[in-house]
């Protein structure tokens, strides 16, 4: 495993220390071992910090530089009990097989309540399980370099790790409730029988999740950005509460790019997460987008904003436990921009929610940023007694690294409160030995002392507030260009649409007047070519009539003549048939 690289460092050495060992009580050693690395940063070789990521670095199976640290919180105190303990952890010749060994040296598992807990994904555990017995398996490589074995290995610390996260009483709100959220909407009806979408779904998500935690946010964010493509190619049939889950999985990738160190990236997610949990009036996305917001711009360094985005959030806290933390958050911003006062107020505030939640880790943090707040404000007196209340909640949750930090910091407070009173004393002996100087003239001078610091740190607050003032009308005025950037892309992109739509109304209405004119001259093509068949039918029935009467005239003539020729015959023979009568009368004379 490659060494942290520690990023720009935001926060104090206690508060990173206290925040690392929260962190690693709960499972989440790659983000203690940042917190970890940063505070080093702070205070290089501080030997209770060097034997916390020593733990770390273990608990992540990177023994060699968990070994490193051991060594070196010995080089100035070689009797250091906690820095032999850790060594006799981690021999130089630690063998693989060892290391599994001590992997599997676990407390005795209450099966029953580990099946409630995980769920479906105690079948998966149990194969994961079941895998690690092959030896030719475990021992074999993937693609990425990284040993089957230690793949198998990290999958079920996740969901060690997760069975812990479920069982505390009260742990973090946000991912229970994400969690939660995730499981009530995709699957709306438990009775039917989930679609294979709807399980490719779920299961990716805990992929993702599973990714995250186990300290590979590379993977978890490639994952869900190809689940994110997935979803947007189906329809919103197949994908009960699209948007929904469009949204959480930009705060997954969100989240992934903060692991990563991209926090421009990340805003932008986040940003992508909360303009769709407003489109859809999603509270609960609209808080959790909020909330990651709120964490890069800490992280980058641009507290105010952070400020902004958290205050917004405030109305939407539903618990003790969430207010606690929003309120912790913010007023270390406030610190971080040496505005005391204000940091003051907040830290009150979430010391005040952890104590209604009963919570005495955050009654921890609360009581050390308190104390800060009024370190800064030289009221040293108040600062020591906090401190010493935060030193006894860091004894009650046996939190070594925050005993050893609140120490070293209540140390300087109480420095800076004896050097306070004795300056206070010397000034009063000095005023005393003049001898003219009276009590109530002493406490005026002192009244006018204390009003011209205070007017000295309300100019420095006012200035401070004017500058960030100027820098937050420079990110609004970058948020406006955007936004008409933004807009006018959007503008030219109706511009575009609407020549295409006019472009495409001119195609539809040039074929329109093509189909008309095509039908005209069919039409006109067919009206000429009936005229001419009326034409033609009529000459036709004129030269029918002509023929008949022709033939009409003819059939009379040839009638005619035929009549006269039977009438020339018959003449003609009753001729003939006279003479032969005056023949034969003639020849009977002749006879006779």
């Amino acid at each position: 495993m490659a060494n942290v690289e520690p990023e720009e460092l935001v926060g104090t050495f206690p508060s990173l220390m206290a925040e690392g060992a929260l962190l690693s009580r709960r499972g989440q050693h790659s983000k203690a071992l940042l917190c970890f690395t940063n505070a080093l940063q702070l205070q290089k070789g501080d030997k209770h910090c060097l034997v916390a990521r020593s733990k770390c670095y273990l608990k992540l199976g990177d023994t060699e530089n968990s070994l490193k640290d051991a060594e070196a919180s010995l080089q100035n105190d070689k009797t250091f009990s906690k820095s032999k303990k850790m060594k006799q952890k981690l021999p130089v010749n630690l063998a693989r097989k060892d290391q599994k060994r001590l992997n599997k040296q676990e407390p005795i598992r209450n099966t029953k309540a580990e099946r409630q807990l995980l769920g479906e994904l105690y079948a998966d555990k149990a194969y994961l399980e079941k895998l690690l017995k092959d030896e030719d398996l475990i021992r074999s490589n993937t693609k990425q370099g990284m040993t089957v074995e230690d793949l198998i290995l990290g999958g079920i610390k996740y969901l060690d790790t997760r069975t812990e996260f479920w069982q505390q009483q009260k742990p973090i709100y946000a991912r229970v409730r994400d969690r939660k959220l995730r499981q009530q909407r995709w699957i709306q009806d438990k009775k039917r029988k989930p679609s294979e979408v709807a399980r490719h779904i779920v299961k990716s998500m805990e992929d993702i999740d599973m990714l995250l935690t186990s300290g590979c946010p590379e993977g978890s964010c490639k994952k869900a950005e190809h689940v994110l493509k997935t979803i947007k190619g189906r329809a919103d049939v197949e994908v009960p509460n699209k948007n929904e889950l469009i949204g959480n999985l930009y705060s997954c990738i969100g989240n992934a790019q903060i692991d990563m160190g991209q926090m421009g990236a990340a805003l932008q997610s986040h940003k992508m997460d909360l303009e769709i949990a407003k489109e859809n009036d999603l509270p609960d996305a609209i808080s959790r987008a909020l909330d990651n917001i709120g964490r890069v711009y800490a992280r980058i360094g641009k507290f105010q904003e952070a400020i902004d985005t958290w205050e917004e959030k405030i109305p939407m806290a539903k618990t003790s436990l969430e207010k606690t933390w929003l309120f912790h958050e913010i007023g270390r911003c406030y610190l971080e921009l040496n505005q005391a006062t204000e940091g003051l107020e907040y830290g009150e505030k979430s010391l005040q929610s952890a104590e209604e939640e009963g919570d005495v880790e955050w009654q921890l943090n609360a009581s050390v940023l308190v104390a800060q707040a009024q370190v800064k404000l030289e009221d040293y007196q108040s600062a020591v007694m906090n401190f010493e209340k935060a030193l006894e909640k860091a004894k009650l949750v046996h939190n070594d690294a925050a005993q050893q930090a609140i120490i070293i910091a209540l140390d300087d407070a109480n420095k800076d409160f004896i050097e306070e009173l004795k300056v206070e004393k010397e000034r009063r002996d000095s005023f005393k030995d003049f001898g003219y100087v009276s009590e109530y003239f002493f406490e005026k001078i002192k009244s006018r002392h204390n009003m011209e610091q205070e007017n000295d740190k309300q100019e420095e607050r006012e200035q401070e507030n004017e500058r960030n003032e100027k820098e937050k009308e420079n990110e609004r005025n970058e948020t406006e260009e955007e936004e008409n950037e933004r807009n006018e892309k959007e503008k030219e992109r109706n511009e575009r649409e609407e020549e295409e739509k006019e472009r495409n109304e001119r195609e539809k209405e040039k074929e329109r007047n093509e189909t008309e004119e095509e039908e005209n001259e069919r039409n006109e093509t067919e009206e000429e070519e009936n005229e001419r068949n009326g034409q033609e039918k009529e000459t036709d029935e004129k030269n029918g009539q002509e023929c008949n009467e022709v033939e009409r005239s003819g059939e009379e003539r040839l009638e005619s003549e035929r009549n006269e020729r039977e009438e020339g015959e018959e003449e003609t023979v009753r001729e003939e048939e006279e003479d032969i009568k005056e023949d034969l009368s003639e020849q009977q004379g002749d006879i006779s």
